[in-house]
């Protein structure tokens, strides 16, 4: 009995017992990466945010040293010698207009790549007309002298009703269109390609032997720059 109770008192020789894992909760910041993470995402609202500033500030400064007005166009005369439609529905026309285009800005001239002018009565186009293309300085009036002649089928039991009545009163609602393609140039700098497009509605009285019905009234037209 002595002997059993010697031996478990000695020494134990018997296999190692492991130690105890610990387990550590990793904080809420993520660690290093989440804190990287937030660093990056920081620097960049900054230049954002600068940038924004620095381009507002930069539009601010052009606006109030150049002042941009918009270009003005208006139709000045029209003569409207033939307008009449014969049996077959072919709309016969001789117009002639006087165009005005004014730049009123002092540092910004215009490069007129493409002039399409369009007529239309009562919605459908009868005549399309190329004109040459030229450059406007500042400050500066040019003239254009677009002329639409020929014939074109326009069916449409509407306009026909459309067309006696304003016959009768001898003036003609007729619709012009420009279609453009332009550029802007300040100092040395020109910008790219803009499309606007310049719509006047005229009211045209019909010649008759070189005398007019009424007078024309000058019309001022309208501009969509981003048609």
């Amino acid at each position: 009995m002595s002997e059993k109770q010697a031996h478990l008192n000695g020494a134990y020789y018997g296999p190692s017992i492991p130690a105890k894992e610990t387990y550590h909760r990793p904080g809420r910041g993520g660690g290093p990466l989440g804190c990287c993470c937030s660093c990056i995402f920081g620097l960049v609202f900054k230049l954002i945010f600068t940038a924004v500033v620095f381009i507002g500030i930069a539009f601010l400064v052009f606006w109030l040293i150049v002042r941009p007005t918009r270009v003005k166009f208006h139709v000045t005369d029209a003569t409207l010698a033939q307008f009449n439609f014969s049996s077959d529905n072919n709309l016969h026309y001789n117009l002639a207009l006087n165009l005005t285009i004014r730049n009123p800005n002092k540092k910004i001239g215009v490069y007129y790549d493409r002039i399409e002018a369009r007529a239309l009565y009562e919605g459908q186009r009868f005549s399309t007309v190329t004109l040459t293309p030229f450059y406007q300085g500042h400050k500066t009036t040019n003239v254009l002298n677009p002329v639409f002649q020929g014939q074109q089928l326009i069916v449409g039991s509407e306009l026909l009703e459309d067309f006696n009545e304003q016959k009768s009163a001898g003036v003609y609602e007729i619709e012009m269109k420009l279609y453009l393609r332009i550029r802007f140039k300040l100092g040395r700098i020109k910008t790219g390609k803009f499309k606007p497009r310049v719509e006047c509605d005229l009211k045209v009285p019909l010649s008759q032997s070189g005398n007019a019905v009424g007078t024309f009234q000058t019309e001022k037209c309208s501009i969509d720059y981003f048609n």
